[in-house]
């Protein structure tokens, strides 16, 4: 009897064990679950900001043309980085790679710009340019939100222990959405105040 006791505490330890690892897995699986969710949901609004950038460049480009419409090169250049940049299905990495290429053709837009003093003191481009500014602010504070969330899901994904659920129920990194070019790191500069 006494042996059947200690098989019987055994079992039991082996089962409380058993239901710690099995809560503590529960716990992991949701954790990387939510931080996955978090990533999805900030590039999302990042994404919005996006779009509401590609919105704002048709009526841009069309302002600037009326004051400036031999500057034809600069007009295309601007609507094929805008035509890239909008293309749907591209990942977080490649998706700043084409933002990048965007935002050195409205550089260039913006440089024709102030050679026409009319064109900066137009009231339609002063709003647009303001749009713009504002809308460039909330990608930059997007992308540091977003980039947190991936740094954080990343760590827990590839960390002891929970890389181990990680693992077993393909949780994969996440990409950066970054400036890859140190000009391009740099804001766009969008003032043409003198």
């Amino acid at each position: 009897m006494a042996g059947m006791g200690a098989v019987g505490i055994v079992l039991i330890v082996i089962l409380v064990l058993l239901v710690i690892v099995g809560l503590w897995a529960m716990g992991a699986y949701n954790g990387l679950v939510r931080l996955r969710n978090l990533v999805q949901e900030s590039w999302r609004q990042i994404d919005v900001e996006l779009k509401r950038r590609h919105d704002l460049i048709p009526n841009l480009v069309e302002t600037v043309k009326g004051y400036a419409a031999h500057e034809k090169g600069v007009f295309e250049e601007v609507a094929r980085a805008r035509s890239a940049a909008i293309t749907p299905g591209s990942g977080p990495a490649e998706q700043a790679q084409q933002e990048n290429v965007l935002t050195q053709a409205l550089g260039k837009l913006f440089a024709v710009a102030e050679a026409y003093p009319d064109l900066k003191a137009s009231q339609n481009f002063m709003a647009l340019q303001t749009e713009l500014t504002n809308t460039e602010d909330r990608i930059a504070a997007g992308r540091r939100f977003y980039n947190a969330n991936v740094r954080q899901y990343n760590t827990k994904i590839e960390t002891v222990p929970t890389n181990i659920i990680a693992g077993m129920f393909h949780f994969v990194r996440a990409e950066y959405f970054e400036a890859e070019e140190p000009e391009v790191r740099e804001a766009p500069t969008v003032s043409f105040g003198a």
